[in-house]
């Protein structure tokens, strides 16, 4: 699942020891990491006939379990820690899993994965328009820039002028996007009244718990037969790339994701998310011999590139909108 220069103002730390810092910085590397397995992986199992509702409870639901003991110890620490904390917890497993999560994987059952990350991560330039049009106060030049070469670069990923055009397959990766920013501004509100670990286990149980709604409910289909995939050429039982994706993909995703937000912060976060789009293409050639047209290639690059502008001006800020934030009060 990024905030910019637009995002909501929340109460940092100003001096983060280097340590911290550097722990951060790994925890972010590595779940960047561990989250572009998860499409390379589920895409061969939706291909062989699992559903996606299927796939997604299972996904959710092992990995909330593997984490659930962060929540029990939460709860023995802070008598009534699930009636203070539930909406940040639903809002959670509402956008940052649920939904981005099945918008993702409904893109990507559309067109390439890695292509499908590229316009996930347009979030920060969305942040941007969001803002300008709340705030009515326009971002510096850089900012601008930065916005304008990642719209060109979406533009060329989506190849709208070529057959393998997929505009649903777009609006749903877009949506997906919005999830992304929900992500880092949730995450950086963890602390030692929310620990991050009870959030995103709290969060994927909560999100587990509507898909089995909409499962029940006949919204989601649910079938989960007993299929074979190919995986780099190796054909391997159904259990094998689920398992990896819930209790590797997932759980060390949204584990390390959110331990590293409060230490970096959102912004540095964000960033150094972008390295997923490199991982997943790395998995997606490895193990789905699925390599983006050339065209897409510029198109993924500019997209990088306007989100780095995005980006670097958004840090070259950070100081001051820090030292700003730090004297309001959280809502």
């Amino acid at each position: 699942m990024t905030a910019s220069t637009a995002s909501i103002p929340v109460m940092t730390t100003f001096a983060t020891p280097s340590r911290v810092r550097t722990t951060g910085l790994i925890m972010a590397v590595a779940s960047a990491l561990a989250f572009s397995s998860s499409g390379p992986f589920v895409k061969p199992l939706l291909e062989a006939g699992w559903s996606l509702g299927a796939a997604l409870l299972v996904r959710m639901g092992i990995a909330g379990l593997i984490l659930s003991p962060a929540v029990i110890r939460a709860m023995r620490r802070q008598p009534g820690f699930l009636r203070r904390h539930w909406r940040l917890i639903a809002g959670f497993g509402l956008m940052p899993v649920l939904l981005c999560q099945l918008f993702f994987f409904s893109a990507m059952q559309r067109m390439p994965v890695a292509v499908a990350l590229l316009i996930q991560y347009l979030a920060p330039v969305m942040l941007v328009a969001f803002v300008w049009l709340r705030t009515r106060r326009a971002p510096s030049a850089l900012v601008l820039w930065g916005s304008a070469v990642a719209v060109l670069g979406l533009v060329l990923v989506v190849d709208i002028s070529g057959a393998s055009f997929d505009l649903i397959g777009t609006l749903l990766a877009l949506g997906a996007a919005v999830c992304v920013c929900a992500y880092f501004v949730i995450s950086e509100r963890a602390g030692d009244d929310l620990p991050p670990l009870a959030l995103a286990a709290s969060g994927l149980l909560a999100g587990a718990a509507m898909m089995g709604v909409l499962c029940l409910a006949g919204i989601m289909p649910f079938e989960a037969p007993p299929v074979s995939v190919e995986l780099a050429g190796v054909t391997v039982p159904w259990f094998v790339p689920l398992l990896w994706v819930a209790a590797v993909a997932t759980t060390v995703g949204y584990a390390l994701g959110v331990m590293a937000v409060p230490r970096i912060g959102s912004r540095v976060a964000s960033f150094v998310g972008l390295s997923e789009v490199l991982f997943a293409l790395g998995f997606a050639w490895i193990f789905l011999a699925e390599v983006p047209a050339p065209i897409q290639f510029a198109g993924g690059a500019l997209i990088l590139a306007g989100v780095v502008l995005v980006k670097v001006d958004d840090l070259r800020s950070a100081p001051r909108a820090e030292v700003a934030a730090s004297a309001v009060p959280l809502p």
